[in-house]
């Protein structure tokens, strides 16, 4: 059905001019694993021959054979390590995707969603297109393969004219790799330079695995096609518009070592933990943070509050997504395999616990219960980022606004449905106005219930535009 198309969380990558391109794009997918775990894929162009790898599961499984990464010959590549925000994963969804049109061969990862793919899905299936996949990305290739423009890179920018939403995207042709951004520039992406070659990048951390350079970002709107003799033509088809970057990419998503929006995460996760303290101080002993996601905040609330930092949890990083049975009888099982509280740390001390957020709540009530079982004498929650009270439609897995916690209850009722002392979130206003964060703006829409563009219908009815 076309309402079970899948969207993307991803982590793109891109390299043009180097002999051992597949490898360097191993590499980079490799750090950019956070992104998506479910599945991975390379495409390689060599002197106009493509080569691909596509399969489920980790970067690693995916090209553990030796035999495999000899295949992907070439000077050029593309890579995509995928997690579907919406529907099953599936091995047709695995990218990138690659097509022969006009005998030109075009292959795409995309980060992000697109807001209109079910309206775009709808009219090519009525002109006759035949999709192969469920994934919104693959709009994007019939969009270019059905345009008039004389030249691919002409028919891929009035293909992205007309999608509307997130799209941070890597594509391959048979002597270019062609990296774009959506106008509002919603998901990340940068540019970097390794040894004379370029390479594109969903985080710059997939630039330091392997002494990349880092040079700008892709700007919102751009399309930057870069030939293997290291030419570049920069164009900008769209309107341009008011950025709207993504917040949550600071408080959860990307990695603390990478540069995002032009500004370190590590950088912008302290200065969120010193705002929280600032405005929610607390009389207590210690500071712990839920690893790992958290730990750098809870460094800045440690810093500004004056209190002790302290490893209060420790998370087993052996743990598979698919080690827990979702239907499982013991629901508490997923928590204490993932995380194991150190008593010695907590018995008898007042504890102010730190997250970067607070979803559905199950998760964190679970979490407070096992460390009141470790002895806490007092546990206090602090979340580095404002209550979550709708959807992202712009590439961020987050559930139905239903299942949102603080959609439909109170500070004060969240506070006792967790089971703590104290609960508190860091304000919106004080978020947004933090003087380290760039000078850009941000879209928001998960915490104030505002998005910079039109949105899909949210229980037969459009969310409110910021």
């Amino acid at each position: 059905m076309l309402e079970d198309m899948i969207h993307d969380q991803c982590g793109v990558f891109g390299i043009v001019g180097n002999p051992r391109a597949a490898e360097l794009a191993y590499l980079g997918l490799y750090s950019l694993q956070h992104r998506g775990q479910e599945s991975a894929g390379i495409v390689t162009s060599d002197n106009g021959r493509i080569n691909m790898h596509r399969g489920m599961g980790q970067v690693a499984d995916v090209f553990h054979a030796q035999a495999t990464m000899e295949r992907l010959t070439g000077d050029m590549a593309i890579g995509h390590t995928r997690y579907s925000t919406t529907g099953a994963s599936s091995l047709i969804n695995i990218q990138p995707f690659l097509i022969t049109n006009r005998a030109s061969t075009l292959a795409i990862g995309h980060n992000g969603n697109l807001t209109n793919a079910l309206e775009l899905r709808r009219k090519l299936d009525g002109r006759g297109s035949i999709f192969q996949t469920t994934s919104d990305t693959e709009i994007i290739l019939h969009l270019a393969a059905t345009s008039k423009k004389e030249t691919l890179l002409g028919r891929v920018c009035e293909a992205l004219s007309k999608v509307k939403g997130a799209a941070s995207l890597v594509m391959l042709t048979e002597d270019s790799v062609i990296a774009a951004r959506d106008p509002h520039g919603f998901r990340p992406l940068a540019l970097g330079e390794f040894r004379g070659a370029l390479i594109v990048a969903s985080e710059t951390c997939a630039f330091d695995i392997i002494g990349a350079k880092y040079v700008r970002d892709i700007e919102p709107g751009e399309v930057l096609e870069m030939k293997r003799d290291g030419s570049m033509t920069s164009v900008f088809p769209g309107k341009r518009v008011k950025p709207a970057a993504c917040i949550f990419e600071y408080i959860y998503f990307a990695r603390p070592d990478s540069m995002v929006f032009g500004e370190n995460v590590d950088k912008i996760r302290r200065r969120l933990g010193r705002q929280l303290a600032e405005e929610h101080p607390v009389d207590a002993d210690i500071v712990i943070g839920i690893p790992d996601s958290a730990n750098t905040a809870t460094l800045g609330y440690a810093e500004a509050s004056g209190l002790r930092f302290e490893i209060g949890l420790i998370r087993n990083h052996y743990v598979g997504r698919t080690f827990i049975d979702p239907h499982q009888k013991i629901r508490d099982l997923d928590v204490r395999v993932k995380f194991n509280p150190v008593k010695g740390v907590l018995k008898d001390r007042r504890v102010v616990v730190v997250d970067d957020s607070i979803v559905r709540g199950t998760t964190s009530k679970k979490l407070v219960q096992m460390i009141r079982e470790a002895g806490a004498a007092e546990v206090h929650f602090r979340v580095s980022s404002p209550p979550i009270i709708s959807p992202c439609f712009f590439g961020v897995d987050m559930p139905t606004k239903e299942e949102l916690i603080a959609s439909s209850l109170s500070v004060e009722e969240i506070e006792r449905q967790l089971g703590v002392d104290s609960l508190r979130y860091l304000s919106l206003d004080r978020m947004l106005k933090m003087k380290s964060l760039p000078e850009t703006t941000f879209c928001h829409g998960c915490f104030s219930g505002k998005y910079p563009m039109p949105v899909p219908k949210v229980n037969g009815e459009k969310l409110r535009l910021g």
